[in-house]
């Protein structure tokens, strides 16, 4: 309404579109699933997990550390959180972990995974965001897991409720990601495709854009030098309002 109300603007679902990358992608598209009366498509870059069966290469649900997965012989800190396109590993989810630790505790460092589990956690009875492990040995708190699906799982929302949000949510879905993202995102939203790619009553009508060899921050590819990611997704939210827009509806005085 604050955009609206200072901006030139239609002010209408119908007219809403959504942008953002990295966390600004987790994000918009939340705002899509949540709200999927308010908005008329998101265009997400590089989102966060948004599915926390790979949230970055953690499985929230099965694994029990977040610094090596399951294993009866492997227990060394081995999970990588961070490479470059060539694969070389650059932090360890632990080393992210240690490093959170120095700069705040109980959660408020200010980086990455506190600003993860600030947001998609439960509040403690200290009055700080219930950690989903422990950074000091990666120890998983089962007892959050729960409450972490159930929020912020935004597949799992999906298929959970799609019977009600397929209808608002067709043609409105439309992802870009690298397929070698710094921070191993591509897991999650591989997830994501496969499930809305299965879709049926309605089927999505989305799309996923994924570039081969790209890292964080993949928002297609230009087609021309210098074109910038918006410059590439405004004239497809722009034919997508034209499509949707209500019987009636002024769709040429402000072009």
């Amino acid at each position: 309404p604050r955009v609206e109300e200072q901006f030139r603007a239609i002010g209408e679902p119908w007219a809403r579109t959504l942008s953002g990358g990295s966390t600004g992608g987790w994000e918009s598209l939340a705002w899509q699933v949540f709200y999927p009366d308010m908005f008329n498509g998101v265009w997400t870059f590089c989102p966060d997990p948004v599915d926390f069966r790979y949230f970055q290469l953690v499985n929230i649900y099965e694994d029990d550390n977040a610094f090596h997965p399951n294993s009866t012989w492997k227990t060394s800190a081995v999970r990588p959180w961070q490479r470059g396109t060539d694969d070389q590993v650059r932090f360890s989810q632990r080393d992210a972990s240690h490093l959170e630790s120095v700069l705040g505790s109980r959660g408020r460092s200010g980086d990455q995974m506190d600003i993860f589990m600030s947001v998609y956690g439960p509040v403690g009875d200290d009055g700080y965001p219930k950690l989903l492990y422990d950074k000091r040995t990666g120890e998983i708190d089962k007892s959050i897991v729960e409450y972490w699906r159930d929020n912020y799982d935004l597949r799992h929302i999906l298929a959970r409720d799609w019977e009600t949000l397929g209808p608002k949510l067709v043609g409105k879905l439309h992802f870009f990601m690298g397929d070698t993202d710094t921070y191993f995102l591509e897991e999650a939203t591989r997830l994501m495709e496969a499930f809305l790619e299965q879709t049926t009553d309605p089927y999505y009508e989305g799309s996923f854009d994924w570039g081969v060899r790209q890292p964080h921050c993949y928002s297609g590819m230009p087609e021309f030098p210098g074109q910038t990611s918006y410059q590439r997704v405004l004239p497809r939210m722009l034919e997508h309002i034209l499509e949707t827009a209500p019987v009636g509806a002024d769709v040429t005085s402000w072009r």
